[in-house]
């Protein structure tokens, strides 16, 4: 697999589109982190750590509002083909502030105001909303 976290992504449209209470997604510390923002920002109701035949599995709960999903739309921004860095005064807004945009910063992954705040810059990852 070339890019885990596109693949975290799909798994996670995926999951929400056919109405699913919980996906598995393989464990990395950059999903974790990146769970761990989407836990803060309420686009999903809770994670943990799953050992499932010896390899380690984060378990995402999904979050539904009058079932439908809090998550409408992803996109993966930065890529290993074309990776996307932004200053902390470039930082995008995504949907004029409903959405999210998620960022690997020097001071760790962090949502798109949370940079801002920091005055940090970095890699794009993905927008969320």
């Amino acid at each position: 697999m070339t890019d885990p976290i596109a693949d975290m992504l799909t798994r996670l449209r995926n999951s929400t589109s056919a109405g699913k209470a919980a996906l598995l997604v393989p464990y990395s510390k950059l999903k974790s982190d990146i769970a761990v923002i989407l836990k803060k920002e309420g686009y999903i109701n809770d994670y943990e750590l799953e050992t499932v035949d010896g390899h380690q599995q984060i378990k995402i709960t999904t979050r539904f509002v009058n079932k439908t999903s809090a998550i409408t739309g992803l996109k993966r921004v930065s890529r290993p083909g074309l990776r996307r860095y932004v200053g902390s005064t470039e930082i995008p807004r995504v949907l004029g502030g409903m959405g999210i945009a998620v960022l690997s910063t020097s001071r760790g992954v962090l949502s798109g105001h949370e940079a801002r705040k920091q005055n940090v810059g970095g890699e794009l990852l993905a927008y969320i909303w």
